[in-house]
């Protein structure tokens, strides 16, 4: 009887095995991008952190554009972003009076060391209320202008039980047309969707730059760069505990436009006059009501206000003189209608105190406003024990 011929298989076998092994993991790959889309745990992922925990916080929400030289880094998971900040490390004590600072880049601190920024500079003061409270207050700044980022800020952190919330806004933070734009909110539209409809704003929450997030999105494969953003953050954190930079500040800096441009437009917006339509003060309404009891006070942050080139026009690169002008009053006549508490500082900080922008300030020019901001906390925590 003839000796039978081997299979392929037969002699060589380690394909079948191999193949064998590639679809058992194929298969446990898709199985496992199902299972994380089903249960979708980057919001609970979010929370854990080695922040205030093997690691002090960070002074100032995670931001950054250059995360090798900052360790820093932008990213748009909010449970991560504030568990890496100083004000998740524990539950309230009850001899602090608690300060919430919201607004844009220049609360954040660009260009700015953290012992130099806003926040920094208030808890210099040692301020204490009537009835023994120390004063403490946290930056909870973020770069890009927009009073809907703000909001969402705001929402997300009055679970830390403030006292008093000091919300830092700027004309350019106002535009209906600005309101979306920023990637935070783009990254979480369930979130800004949510507080459009609560608060019935005057903006479209199935607006496109809200997409919902599609099922691949939810899988391994579609967040892989969320998750790859938050295990990014928990390694930069050891290099930024070691070292304290949080920020690539450059030695040299293109400082703001002293010379203008002769053009009076702002957006999409032409002279004469501003209408209130065309700012979102519905947000910043819905901020202060989603405040509840706590009080809330509005400040008209300083600004670059140029004596250069068409500064007849213009009083910085981002205002011509007649939109600013009605910014003004129409804010203040949003305050006294609404209530609210309103702190006009626009013109307090000398324009040689103004670093690479016409609201980016410098550590002198900071001060100033953190001597203003002082004054107005110790006022406010005298009346609201």
């Amino acid at each position: 009887m003839p000796t039978p011929v081997p299979s392929l298989t037969d002699r060589f076998p380690l394909p079948k095995q191999a193949l064998q092994v590639v679809t058992k993991a194929l298969i446990l790959f898709v199985l496992a991008n199902l299972l994380f889309a089903w249960v979708y745990p980057l919001p609970a992922l979010g929370n854990i952190s080695i922040y205030n925990r093997l690691i002090p916080g960070r002074n100032r929400l995670p931001y950054g554009d250059n995360p090798a030289a900052a360790y820093n880094i932008s990213l748009y998971n909010l449970d991560a972003m504030f568990s890496a900040h100083e004000i998740d490390q524990a539950p309230k004590p009850p001899e602090e009076y608690r300060v919430l600072l919201i607004g844009d880049s220049s609360t954040w601190g660009y260009l700015l060391e953290p012992e130099q920024t806003l926040s920094a500079q208030i808890n210099k003061s040692n301020l204490t209320t009537q009835d023994g409270r120390q004063v403490v207050a946290y930056n909870l700044g973020y770069p890009v202008m927009s009073l809907m980022k703000d909001l969402v800020i705001l929402d997300r952190a009055l679970q830390y039980q403030p006292d008093l919330i000091i919300w830092l806004v700027t004309l350019e933070s106002f535009p209906v047309d600005k309101q979306l734009f920023p990637p935070l909110l783009q990254n979480n539209p369930k979130t800004v969707s949510a507080l459009i409809r609560k608060h019935q704003l005057n903006l479209d929450a199935t607006d496109s730059d809200l997409p919902p997030r599609t099922f691949y999105q939810h899988t391994i494969l579609g967040a892989r760069r969320e998750l790859a953003n938050w295990l990014r953050l928990q390694l930069y954190g050891l290099l930024w505990a070691a070292t304290g930079i949080d920020q690539d500040i450059p030695d040299q800096y293109t400082l703001r436009l002293e010379d203008l441009s002769a053009d009076d437009s702002f957006h999409n917006l032409t002279p004469p006059h501003l209408q209130a339509s065309d700012l979102a003060l519905d947000v910043l309404q819905a901020g202060i009501s989603l405040a509840g009891e706590t009080p809330v006070v509005v400040i008209n942050e300083p600004m670059f206000i140029s004596q250069g080139e068409n500064s007849n026009i213009r009083y910085n690169f981002y205002y011509p003189r007649w939109a600013y002008d009605d910014y003004r009053n129409l804010l203040k006549e949003a305050s006294a209608s609404g209530g609210w508490q309103y702190l006009d500082l626009w013109d307090i900080v000398p324009p040689g105190e103004f670093t690479n922008t016409a609201v980016h300030m410098t550590a002198n020019g900071t001060t100033i406003l953190a001597d203003r901001v002082s004054e107005t906390i110790s006022s406010i925590a005298s009346h609201h024990p």
